[in-house]
């Protein structure tokens, strides 16, 4: 049985629905992300199933039981907020212990607890710091070790990184995910950055415009897109309009070449269908092996440090390319005729 669950959810703000019809079921000790731009919809979701936010429609439930009803400190949920929301005038002792007195826990209880936590965020030895005297970096765990000193049955974060500077991001979500593994508990991130979504999540659930284009597991979202949409926004992605030309064979033409594809397009003859390529899927190495082949001349190429990327001029349109920088390789030079090979299923049809 599915530990938290969002049936039917819907959200409107006056005449504006910003949530349409959404459904989810959440395993005990799942890692879920909502990825999305802005205005989507996914904040507003994490705001509900925390009660700061009444659903206009649908039920959500933890554990069996309906949260509708319940107020936000009923619900026995920690939050993690953006901007950390640190008490500036308590300790950080007195910051992870404020739930735990809220709850009137004795004395002793708290003292342990709030030990503990500031043990497993490694700031044990900060604890009679106050948060101006604290890095961003810091503050952000002790408000992560607040929300979880009362043992709160779901973790909901709101976008809890993106006021940090690059380094300290990408520690602090590898330690918010190791911590949570190490707890079990089952947890809700919201975020904008599909780099943290794909490397920490258990699955994904990929918003747009108030609803889930696609909901899966960070490789299928990323190998294995379902809409337009997922594929532009997760990761870099070749979209190409390419022409039906025989459907019974599943060919297409891209540019001035004609390619047949693996599994059926769902289109007819004259017809315009989106095709997708990854650019590190294709190799224009003599070695490399492909059931497909686009010949075509180079328009730009651009050193990134650890690849170089190349973009082809197919007879009118445009395909990038990835490939490892190797010292000992001279990068393509525009105008120079490439050929790139990849295999049939590397070629993904995409709705609309």
């Amino acid at each position: 049985m599915s530990f938290l669950t969002l049936t039917h959810i819907k959200k409107s703000f006056g005449p504006i629905q910003v949530v349409h019809d959404f459904n989810m079921s959440i395993e005990k000790g799942e890692f879920i992300s909502f990825l999305g731009p802005s205005g989507c919809g996914k904040t507003t979701i994490l705001r509900m199933i925390a009660g700061f936010e009444t659903t206009t429609d649908g039920v959500i439930s933890i554990a069996g039981k309906d949260q509708n009803g319940l107020k936000p400190n009923q619900r026995n949920i920690g939050m993690v907020f953006q901007a950390y929301a640190l008490f500036p005038n308590m300790t950080v002792f007195d910051n992870v212990a404020f739930g735990l007195k809220i709850a009137k826990k004795p004395k002793a209880e708290i003292e342990s607890r709030v030990k503990e936590m500031l043990k497993l965020i490694h700031l044990d030895h900060l604890a009679d710091r106050y948060p101006y005297q604290m890095s961003g970096g810091q503050q952000q765990r002790v408000a992560l070790a607040r929300a979880l000193a009362p043992k709160p049955q779901v973790l909901l974060l709101d976008e809890p990184l993106s006021a940090l500077d690059a380094k300290i991001r990408v520690s602090l979500r590898e330690e918010i995910r190791q911590i949570q593994r190490q707890l079990g508990i089952t947890t809700v991130f919201v975020t904008h950055d599909q780099e943290e979504a794909l490397s920490i999540s258990d699955r994904i659930v990929v918003m747009n415009a108030g609803r889930a284009d696609q909901i899966g597991s960070p490789s299928e979202i990323y190998n294995h897109p379902q809409t337009r949409f997922v594929a532009s926004f997760v990761g870099t992605l070749n979209l190409i309009d390419a022409k039906v030309t025989d459907a019974a064979s599943n060919t297409i033409q891209i540019g001035d070449q004609q390619v047949s594809l693996k599994k059926p397009l769902g289109k007819a003859n004259g017809e315009t269908v989106t095709v997708a390529l990854r650019p590190e899927a294709g190799s224009p190495a003599e070695s490399a092996k492909g059931d497909i082949r686009l010949t075509g001349k180079v328009a730009s190429s651009h050193f990134l440090g650890s690849i170089i990327r190349t973009k082809l001029d197919l007879g009118g349109t445009m395909l990038s390319f990835d490939m490892f920088n190797d010292p000992g390789i001279s990068p393509p030079t525009i105008g120079e005729a490439v050929t790139l090979k990849f295999a049939k299923e590397d070629l993904m049809v995409v709705a609309d």
